[in-house]
């Protein structure tokens, strides 16, 4: 399994943005696919975003299409999550998490992934 390190969060105003990093140890790390998850207080987890091992193929929830962007640099084993435009109900706790076999694929359930970030807290607050 991976170990994966999410850091980035703060507060932020809204309209305001944030970049959310995703650092893993182990290999190989093209092999995972990594996703992006919030739970925000009293709520359930959601997903947000996910991109496959390649970087080539990304998903993301519709709450957040045209304002989220993930990328990776396999270079360094890190995954960022660029949120722009940011509401107040984006208000919650961010985890990066690893699915295994996610070469070529990755999708937003989180049943399908296993290695899990500590979580980062993103406030979006006037």
């Amino acid at each position: 399994q991976l170990q994966l390190v999410d850091s980035g969060g703060g507060v932020v105003q809204p309209g305001g943005s944030l970049r959310l990093s995703c650092a893993a140890s182990g290999s190989p790390w093209d092999y995972y696919a990594i996703g992006w998850f919030r739970q925000a207080p009293g709520k359930e987890r959601e997903s947000v975003s996910c991109i496959d091992g390649r970087g080539a193929t990304t998903n993301y929830a519709d709450f957040v299409k045209g304002r989220f962007t993930i990328s990776r640099d396999n270079a360094k084993n890190t995954v960022y999550l660029q949120m722009n435009s940011l509401k107040p109900e984006d208000t919650a706790i961010f985890y990066c998490a690893a699915m295994e076999y996610g070469s070529f694929y990755c999708d937003l359930d989180e049943k399908n992934y296993d290695s899990w970030g500590q979580g980062t807290q993103v406030t979006v607050s006037s």
